[in-house]
């Protein structure tokens, strides 16, 4: 059968930034085992899978060695697909999803997912800061843990600089990955915050833009800030720009997206 294939830039307005995912529309729900394959050929980070149902699509995610529970950036991708190559008049969608029901709105030309957060934090016990020195690059200035664990740092050149041994990282932690992060408390620049994500266990060594990132980021930055909107910049080598607003219990992450490739792929279902 011929598929149709689509790879997307996402959290950016220009090719080559971003984070690229692929996306497919099917017509009903292929074996586990197929999607995996798709999800490893393409060798993106991610690679949304979706089916209609009625009005609304249920999604899926799979990264070259497994399927995730939620990702930001290739459901930005999907709903930019659905917009530009399917259903051109809608400007909402709802998709549904094994973290739950994901609504999706699409004003002045930004892609706006509605995600829910994960709010409980504590700081590490377990984790020495100068242990991080070896296997991070530098020594963070707290060490905070959630869904994600958290390494904040006072300067943004901190995260720049740095240079994670993977294999270590890996055994830090249990929790679904590990997020850099400057907070900018002084507003002296267009962010409110500058983060890396890394997701060895995941199979992404670093991944280039992180839309569920900001389930943890949005309600921690709130909570020092005092605000609840934001602006954001994930300093990949790729980079990706993101606008926040924290919403009780849910998270709209909003950003834009570019297509890169359409094509089609030739494999029996």
């Amino acid at each position: 059968m011929n598929q149709s294939l689509f790879i997307v830039d996402a959290f950016t307005n220009s090719l080559f930034s971003g984070n690229p995912a692929a996306v497919l529309l099917l017509s009903e729900w292929p074996e586990d085992q197929w999607m995996q394959n798709i999800a490893k050929e393409n060798n993106l980070s991610e690679t949304s899978f979706l089916v209609k149902e009625g009005d609304d699509y249920r999604i899926r995610w799979f990264t070259p060695g497994v399927e995730v529970d939620l990702c930001g950036h290739a459901t930005l991708a999907a709903a930019y697909v659905l917009k530009n190559y399917y259903e051109e008049s809608r400007n909402e969608f709802q998709f549904f999803s094994k973290s739950g029901p994901l609504p999706i709105m699409i004003k002045e030309n930004l892609i706006y997912l509605n995600f829910p957060i994960y709010p409980e934090f504590s700081k590490s016990k377990t984790i020495d800061p100068k242990e991080m020195v070896s296997i991070l690059g530098r020594e963070p200035d707290e060490i905070w843990e959630g869904k994600d664990t958290i390494f904040v740092y006072q300067s943004k050149t901190d995260i720049e600089a740095l240079v994670p041994d993977f294999t270590k990282l890996t055994k830090v932690s249990t929790n679904r990955g590990y997020i850099a992060l400057w907070i900018n408390r002084f507003g002296s620049e267009n962010t409110d915050y500058e983060f890396r994500f890394f997701g060895p266990g995941l199979g992404i060594p670093e991944d280039p833009a992180t839309g569920s990132a900001h389930c943890s980021l949005a309600p921690f930055v709130a909570e020092r800030l005092g605000k609840n909107q934001f602006k954001s910049h994930q300093k990949s080598s790729r980079g990706a720009e993101f606008f926040i607003e924290l919403q009780k219990k849910r998270v709209s992450i909003g950003g834009s997206a570019v297509l890169y490739l359409q094509g089609k792929i030739k494999i029996p279902i």
